[in-house]
């Protein structure tokens, strides 16, 4: 016993004395809680909605300020009529549309029926269930506390909701979790290889004679990502016909389009795993640090939660992950048949990730002679 207490208190000397290691037994884990327990939330707020209020009566002001009251919607304005709805909706500043129409309140008073119409970009998902069912909620207390309020049997006060789905009819939930996961799976396999590239050349003592050569950081760089980039490019491209071929995704877009995106993600993405390489000494190193970086990043991409259920402070975090706005511009291209203009915003996002992430590849990468 005394031997097997000596033998584990020099692992436990090992394990305090090696900082990084004891940094990822103690902070990481707590920090993962901390920042995934905000990210991993299925409770939509502040989701954004156009109304569109044909009626302009007092009933239709009483139903739109409902929604401007409730803590899961945003109301954005600017669209005052059906086409400035569809357009907010196809450009992505709109999750939801409200379109009250004309006869709303007389509808209601003569307990004919009355009807709205609830669009949703289905393009988001899950999201969009979630959005649709708070919608209805909502629709359905209104009419129930008007014809309570009115002595009226709750059925002369019903309120029919047609719901339209936008570029997921049916929220197939295929259709936009098939273009997620070949982003995360590309993504995973991508950045834990670079992350152990340079890692390795360390414990094999071979990174020593690459560096006595003449060659320069950016060059040495260059080449340990060049050999993943174009593999991560192939499976994407493989990916995406397995997809389509095997279960039913839907390509809109232009290809051309996506994979010229996908050529700058994909050095975005190595460039943080030979970022991760150049920081630590071992490949097991390398693994837990990709693992961490990879649990917040594949999280906090809306891939398998909707972005706009997460907090404020996370939602803006948020914008620092590249595999988020991928996977925006990926269901945006394959889904909705998004073109270059629409995409412009995540895609320059995405280029300004690239040249940093390779620029501090390059930076820290030390080159001794």
């Amino acid at each position: 016993m005394r031997r097997l207490l000596y033998l584990s208190w020099v692992e436990v000397l090992h394990v305090v004395r090696d900082r990084a290691s004891l940094a990822q037994l103690l902070l990481v884990p707590f920090i993962q809680l901390v920042i995934l327990a905000n990210a991993a939330t299925f409770a939509i707020h502040d989701t954004p909605a156009a109304i569109v209020d044909l009626d302009a009566t007092a009933a239709s002001r009483a139903l739109s300020q409902r929604f401007a009251a409730s803590p899961h919607f945003r109301i954005i304005g600017g669209p005052r009529s059906v086409a400035g709805a569809d357009e907010a909706l196809r450009s992505g500043e709109a999750t939801m549309v409200l379109a009250i129409p004309r006869g709303f309140e007389r509808a209601l008073v003569r307990g004919e029926g009355a009807r709205v119409q609830v669009q949703l970009n289905a393009e988001k998902g899950s999201a969009a269930g979630i959005v649709q069912s708070y919608a209805q909620r909502i629709i359905a207390r209104f009419g129930a506390e008007r014809g309570e309020r009115e002595g009226t049997a709750p059925a002369l006060r019903r309120i029919d909701v047609q719901t339209r789905g936008w570029y997921n009819t049916e929220l197939d939930y295929r259709q936009y979790m098939v273009p997620g996961i070949l982003v995360a799976l590309v993504t995973l396999v991508g950045t834990l290889f670079t992350a152990q590239n340079i890692a390795r050349e360390k414990e094999l003592g071979t990174l020593e004679q690459l560096n006595v050569t003449p060659i320069s950081r950016a060059e040495f760089i260059a080449a340990k990502l060049l050999p993943f980039w174009v593999l991560g490019m192939a499976e994407l491209t493989l990916g995406l016909g397995l997809g389509a071929a095997v279960f039913g995704m839907p390509v809109r877009g232009s290809l051309l389009l996506l994979l010229g995106v996908a050529a700058v993600y994909l050095v975005a993405a190595l460039g943080i795993g030979l970022l991760i390489s150049t920081a630590v000494d071992t490949q097991q190193q390398a693994m837990f640090v990709t693992f961490f970086i990879m649990m917040i990043y594949l999280l906090m991409s809306g891939l398998y939660t909707p972005v706009d259920s997460m907090p404020g402070w996370v939602r803006m975090a948020a914008e620092a992950n590249p595999v988020k706005h991928f996977v925006e511009v990926t269901r945006a291209v394959l889904i909705k048949g998004a073109g270059a203009a629409e995409i412009a915003k995540p895609v320059g996002m995405l280029g300004a990730f690239a040249a940093g992430f390779f620029g501090l590849a390059v930076w820290r990468y030390r080159k001794t002679a």
